[in-house]
């Protein structure tokens, strides 16, 4: 095997890229999805340093959690109904009126922590409405055999994000303050606004069922239905509600590295690290069969890796644990897409991209409401690695105990 063929079966495929509108919507994306993160860390900061508190940090959770369950799956059952590229810049104009208001409340020296998760709720609902919408749209866009292709490309991009952000965040915070971040991120959303502003109309197609609390429960009913789309959601539960740290990040940066904002930084990217790493070395996991097996073993790996970086004291070698963590991650989270676009019936993707949302985004928060509360009876550390073990144990259990999932291999599917 020569050099070329190594690239080409180990690195990336790239082909999506060559169609235009998806092309666009993958830069915009990118682009916005970096203020996007740099907000996040910059909410999280300023809540901390408010309040001294990890539990408080850790009510970002529900601030956000609520939002996307609610506007998630309503968001996507609109999807199914309406023209999909309207629907997106409606919900990107509601999450940039969110970032509007924090940046006001900086501006004038607001340290009301209630204001502050209020408008957090605000912009988690454009982010509900907007990220179904996305998911929804991508396999119009490109044909079904690129699909998973599109999927690598889009959370290699929000990857790249994800480590961009929080360092950057970590540079403007200490340098500039708070009101300085929110800035960054509302000009930047005009990237992927201009994106959405581009894409072609895209009407609903097959049988249009009103959006509404019927439309919702048959999307609830088709996952419950379908023992492998259910288990994709389940072992993403246990990921992120059991392991993920991010609410402890302050704390354990106080506590281990003096309040380094820089320090803060790097942990907020390091997930996000192995991400994007992850993403560049992805040609091979297109080619997996055993997608069932596979994605109970690698969360399971994200479990174990979480746990020994908290045990770690050296910033570096955290943050190394957490990135291959972060591999794990985003190897699991193709797959788990991959799986529901390729899975469900056009007149069904929204409704199954809202629940997709309401699991990937809505884990995280509930991952930082355990993390703060535990952390508030057993401290930081044992809050971390606990959570970290406790992923490993639960998703080998579930994970193997269902047959469908996991003798799961996919099968091609016509868009």
């Amino acid at each position: 095997m020569g050099f070329g063929d190594f690239v080409r079966r180990h690195t990336a495929d790239t082909r999506p890229l060559a169609i235009p509108a998806y092309r666009r919507l993958w830069a915009g994306q990118g682009v916005s999805f970096i203020g996007f993160q740099l907000t996040s860390v910059a909410v999280s900061a300023q809540i901390y340093d408010v309040t001294k508190s990890s539990f408080w940090v850790g009510m970002l959770g529900p601030a956000n959690l609520i939002p996307l369950i609610v506007f998630g799956l309503w968001g996507g059952a609109i999807a199914d109904a309406v023209d999909r590229r309207r629907l997106l810049l409606v919900g990107a104009l509601i999450a940039w009126a969110g970032t509007l208001a924090l940046l006001v409340q900086a501006a004038l020296g607001s340290t009301s922590v209630g204001l502050l998760l209020a408008t957090v709720a605000v912009h988690a609902t454009g982010f509900a409405i907007t990220g179904p919408t996305r998911g929804a749209i991508i396999p119009r866009l490109v044909p079904a055999d690129l699909i998973p292709a599109a999927n690598t490309l889009n959370f290699l991009v929000g990857g790249l994000g994800t480590v961009i952000g929080p360092l950057l965040g970590g540079i403007v915070l200490a340098q500039s303050g708070f009101a300085a971040a929110y800035l960054i991120d509302a000009l930047l959303f005009g990237a992927g606004f201009y994106a959405a502003v581009r894409l072609p109309r895209l009407e609903p197609i097959g049988e249009v069922t009103r959006p509404g609390l019927r439309s919702v429960v048959d999307g609830l009913r088709y996952v419950s239905g379908h023992p492998v789309v259910l288990m994709s959601f389940v072992v993403d539960l246990i990921a992120m509600a059991f392991a993920l740290p991010r609410a402890l990040f302050p704390e354990i940066v106080d506590e281990r590295f003096g309040g380094s904002l820089v320090a803060f930084g790097w942990l907020s990217a390091s997930i996000a690290i192995g991400s994007v790493l992850g993403g560049v070395l992805s040609g091979w996991v297109g080619r997996v069969r055993r997608q069932g097996l596979a994605l109970t073993y690698v969360i399971a790996a994200w479990g174990l890796t979480v746990a020994a970086a908290g045990l770690a004291d050296q910033l570096w070698l955290m943050v190394a644990l957490l990135a291959f963590g972060g591999a794990a991650d985003l190897v699991s989270a193709v797959w788990r897409q991959t799986i529901l676009q390729t899975h469900a019936p056009d007149d069904m993707r929204g409704r199954m991209q809202g629940v997709f949302m309401v699991v990937v985004a809505g884990g995280p928060r509930l991952g930082d409401l355990r993390a703060g509360g535990t952390a508030s009876w057993f401290g930081a550390t044992w809050a971390w690695v606990g959570g970290g073990l406790a992923c490993a144990v639960a998703v080998v259990a579930v994970g193997l105990a269902v047959p469908a999932f996991r003798k799961y291999r996919p099968l091609a599917r016509s868009v």
